[in-house]
């Protein structure tokens, strides 16, 4: 962190809300792994990201990261930059450190560099540029040995550099300046506000950051400077990127702001109210790295929707999920039960009991949760802080399902069958008779009705799993089984979805829109019917499993292993990308909780969509009845329509705005705020209007 921010951003922290980002599509939630990342660096399919916790490598389009740090001893990088097969790293104390293959290992390169604090490299032909707190430095050897260039340098704090053709520009704590020569003289250009965080060039426009002064444009070379400020709402700009006709600039605070007008208007993206240190463009995606612990966002749309690559769930592939009250938990395969507690923003790892097992499936009861893995069933009664292990009784210990059923929980096993228990999990019996298949992937209760779904179809039982009779679909895997109503529906391995409307007798093969037959999982929210499949990602049907539509958008892993309704979102397990998560109401135009569940706190969601046009719908949580006022204002401050004033009753609440029937008028694009109040608690959110 540059040390003239530090204090602005420890008093900031007093005064902003959680990071806030507005996803337009899916929200990845998990991997996390530094504080701040300052740079980015591209080669082929690598993308190499600066952090504090030094070099992090991502060979899949960011969405997993693994740190290359052998031989680094300073794990803060500030800046970055390729060539050829070096990457050099520079460092905020040890200095330039060069990796020849792919950041496996690094070696110190500093012969000659007498400042090791380096917080900007750049390329010029041959020529390598380190900027410093100590001035300028000129390579000619890769890195091998360095060479002061200064002459001309009044200011030789040095955050940025840029080059274009033979100029090469020098951001620093006194302005901007202009080298012709290599480096080997400089003089001050026409912008000499100091502290000049990044410098960007699209086409022959210069644009320079500034810490209080926002950007300034020049079209001659720094000569003269404009000032190109309307419309950004945040002065202290950390970060520049061109791409095309698209300028962004990463403030503190305000998050990420475009412009398609080379800066003559800005416009704040989706992400928003978070500090951005870097911005970095690659093909069709635009990275920013964050500061403080909120990780690395990727846009493939302009940054008008951001998808977060981070979190704290450290293992990708998770094979069941499980809301209760206050937490959701997910079963990955190899590291136990990881529990949330925002609704997946964050992960942290359950008890170490767990800790290096393969949890295949997860069930809430009013009393904890049940964790059915490869070495039996544990329950922890604490969210998941300690694990008890509940195998009396359980003669196959490999456990893929657990249905809870009132006070009743049924196991399934790979190879063992069916075991009950009407204890809560303290003790298991064997419920096999007439089952025979006992591969049991599956379970699914109705009324007095038990499903099993086997390696050789479905099985039902109608006397509490004590008998089974064979329920059709007898030479398929049967992989998911869910109930909407009267209907059963079966999502099989390679088969694809089978729907039974009288109990099991007969089955309809529902595959209209379904382009992949590998069904993994299935999850029911009022009407609606989700199902998660391996390589095809996610589907939807409104019509009870009778047809089916991609709901994919955003999601960039197609291999899902589990699917679980929380609240407004579903969620997705992935087959090596960790946790998804998607707002209902993106997904379907009118989504009704079917619940008796009333809200544990006072809360206004982000609205959607958002952007928007011309309308969109706001959610908001009411613990008890309160006074409810919902406004809009302009961001002058000016009330734009009154929404909701009057008193409701506590629960789920929505409302939609319409920009286009506002009081008559037509509201302006740009950046709104809604404001709920309800009693004495205040929450305001930010909308984002674009015509």
């Amino acid at each position: 962190m540059k040390p003239h921010t530090i204090l602005f951003l420890l008093a900031m922290l007093f005064f902003t809300t959680a990071n806030s980002v507005l996803f337009a599509q899916w929200t990845q939630t998990n991997w996390p792994y530094s504080g701040d990342i300052a740079s980015f660096a591209f080669s082929g399919s690598n993308i190499f990201a600066g952090t504090d916790n030094g070099v992090a490598l991502s060979t899949d389009g960011g969405i997993r990261w693994t740190f290359v740090n052998s031989g680094m001893t300073d794990t803060y990088v500030y800046s970055l930059t390729i060539v050829g097969s070096n990457i050099f790293a520079g460092s905020s104390g040890r200095g330039v450190f060069r990796s020849t293959n792919n950041g496996t290992s690094w070696t110190a390169i500093n012969a000659g560099l007498t400042n090791n604090f380096v917080q900007a490299l750049a390329i010029s032909g041959t020529n390598l540029f380190a900027g410093t707190h100590g001035g300028v430095f000129l390579s000619t050897n890769n890195g091998s040995s360095w060479t002061a260039v200064d002459s001309g340098l009044t200011h030789t704090t040095v955050y940025s550099l840029a080059v274009s053709g033979a100029n090469i520009f020098a951001g620093t704590d006194g302005g901007v300046f202009l080298s012709t020569n290599n480096g080997t003289s400089w003089s001050q250009t026409g912008l000499t506000i100091s502290a000049v965080n990044s410098l960007a060039l699209s086409g022959p426009n210069l644009f320079a950051a500034t810490w209080g002064n926002g950007v300034f444009l020049s079209t001659d070379n720094g000569a003269s400077w404009t000032a190109v400020n309307t419309g950004l709402t945040q002065m202290y700009v950390y970060s520049l990127a061109a791409s095309g006709g698209n300028v962004f600039a990463g403030t503190a605070g305000r998050g990420a702001f475009v412009s398609a007008d080379n800066g003559t208007s800005w416009t704040q993206t989706g992400l928003t109210d978070c500090a951005v240190l870097s911005l970095a463009v690659s093909g069709t995606y635009l990275f920013a790295g964050t500061y403080a612990g909120e990780g690395i966002f990727r846009s493939s749309d302009n940054g008008i929707s951001w998808r977060g690559v981070n979190a704290g769930l450290t293992n990708s592939s998770v094979a069941s999920l499980a809301s209760s009250a206050t937490h959701l938990f997910a079963g990955t395969l190899g590291n136990g039960v990881f529990s949330s507690s925002n609704n997946g923003t964050s992960w942290t790892q359950t008890g170490s009991t767990l800790s290096t097992v393969l949890v295949h499936s997860l069930a809430v009861l009013d009393t904890g949760l049940l964790a059915g893995t490869y070495v039996g069933i544990f329950l922890s009664t604490n969210n998941g802080a300690s694990w008890t292990n509940v195998n009396t009784g359980l003669t196959n210990t490999y456990v893929l399902s657990l249905k809870v059923s009132g006070a009743t929980v049924f196991a399934g096993t790979w190879g063992g069958g069916v075991f009950r228990s009407t204890s809560k999990g303290t003790n298991w019996t064997g419920v096999n008779t007439g089952l025979k298949n006992k591969y049991v992937y599956s379970l699914a209760v109705s009324g007095t009705s038990v499903y099993a779904g086997t390696g050789g179809g479905v099985f039902l039982s109608t006397d509490n799993a004590t008998t089974w009779t064979q329920a059709g679909l007898t030479n398929t895997y049967i992989y998911s089984l869910a109930v909407l109503g009267t209907n059963l529906i079966a999502g099989t391995w390679g088969d694809a979805v089978f729907l039974s409307t009288d109990g099991g007798g007969t089955w309809t093969g529902t595959n209209t829109g379904l382009t992949n037959t590998y069904v993994t999982s299935l999850a029911i929210s009022g009407t609606n019917v989700f199902a998660g499949t391996d390589g095809g990602g996610v589907f939807l049907s409104t019509d009870g499993g009778t047809s089916w539509s991609e709901v994919n958008t955003g999601l960039e892993s197609p291999h899902i292993l589990s699917l679980a309704v929380s609240g407004a979102n579903l969620l997705a397990g992935t087959d090596g990308s960790g946790v998804w998560r998607r707002p209902l109401s993106e997904m379907v135009t009118s989504v009704e909780r079917v619940t008796s569940e009333v809200p544990t706190e006072f809360r206004l969601e982000q609205n959607y969509p958002n952007p928007f046009n011309p309308s969109t719908t706001i959610r908001y949580e009411l613990p008890k009845a309160s006074h409810v006022t919902l406004k809009v204002y302009n961001i002058l401050g000016e009330e734009v329509a009154t929404l909701v004033n009057t008193m409701q009753d506590a629960g789920f609440k929505s409302v939609d705005w319409n920009s286009t029937d506002n009081f008559g008028i037509a509201v302006a694009s740009g950046v709104y705020f809604c404001r709920l109040q309800a009693g004495e608690f205040v929450q305001t959110n930010k909308l984002l209007l674009l015509r």
